[in-house]
C-alpha cells in the first residue's frame, strides 16, 4: 500500500493537520495516512499535555476519519524522535508498503539541519505541502535538491523511495498555540478541532487554565 506519514506533536491535533493530509491522500492516491505523534520531539523542548493524551486525541480523530490511522512507533520511544530512525524501522516492519513523508515547505527549507537527512531519500518519498508565504528561492540550497529529485521522479516513476512531490494544499488558518489559548479562555474551537478531539479535551479538561 501507499502510506502517507504525518508526524508532529499534535498538541492538540487540529484541522490544520487533518485537512492537508486528506488533500495529499486524494491528490497522490494514497491508501492511508498514518498520524504519528512523537514522544520527545528533537526540535521542541516540551509539550503541554502528556503523550498518552496526545495519542488518545489522535486515535479519536482516526475513529472519526477512517482514512487516518494511528502510528505509535515514535510515542513509544524513550529517545528523541529522529525521522530517519523511525522510517528505517517502518521499512523493516512493513517492507511491502511505500511510504510518503509529509512536510510543509517551511520544514523542507530546514531539512539540511535534520539528523542524517540524506538517508530519507532511500527510505521514502517526500511530499512537500506548499503553503502561502513559504517560497523556495532559486539560490536556496534546497532548490538543487528538489530539482535533482524531481528529475529522478520522472525517470524512476515506479521507485519506492527518493521522489519529491510538491502538492498545493488549501491554507488552514489554525495553529496549536492559538487553539490552546482559546481553550484556556473557554473560547469556541469548533472551526479548528474535530468533534471527537473536542470531546476528549472537554472530558479530560485539557488546556484549561484550571487544569
Amino acid at each position: 500500500m501507499k502510506i502517507g506519514i504525518l508526524g508532529g506533536t499534535f498538541d492538540p491535533l487540529h484541522f490544520g493537520h487533518i485537512r492537508p493530509a486528506i488533500e495529499v491522500k486524494q491528490q497522490l492516491e494514497l491508501d492511508e495516512i498514518w498520524l504519528m505523534p512523537n514522544h520527545i520531539p528533537p526540535h521542541k523542548n516540551t509539550t503541554h499535555v502528556s503523550t498518552v493524551d496526545r495519542l488518545a486525541m489522535a486515535q479519536a480523530a482516526c475513529e472519526q476519519y477512517p482514512e487516518l490511522k494511528l502510528c505509535t512507533i515514535e510515542a513509544k520511544r524513550d529517545t528523541p524522535s529522529y525521522t530517519v530512525t523511525t522510517l528505517t524501522t517502518l521499512k523493516q516492519q512493513y517492507p511491502q508498503h511505500e511510504f510518503y513523508f509529509l512536510m510543509g515547505m517551511d520544514s523542507f527549507l530546514s531539512l539540511q539541519s535534520w539528523h542524517q537527512w540524506q538517508r530519507l531519500f532511500t527510505l521514502c518519498h517526500l511530499v512537500v505541502c506548499q503553503r502561502p508565504g513559504w517560497q523556495l528561492s532559486a539560490d536556496h540550497p534546497m532548490q538543487a535538491i528538489i530539482t535533482a529529485q524531481e528529475a529522478n521522479t520522472v525517470v524512476n516513476a515506479t521507485s519506492k523511495s527518493g521522489n519529491i512531490f510538491q502538492v498545493p494544499i488549501t491554507e488552514q488558518p489554525f495553529s496549536s498555540t492559538q487553539i490552546r489559548a482559546n481553550l484556556a479562555q473557554q473560547l469556541p474551537t469548533d472551526a479548528a478541532l474535530p468533534a471527537s478531539v473536542q470531546q476528549y479535551i472537554a472530558q479530560h479538561q485539557l488546556y484549561s487554565s484550571k487544569a
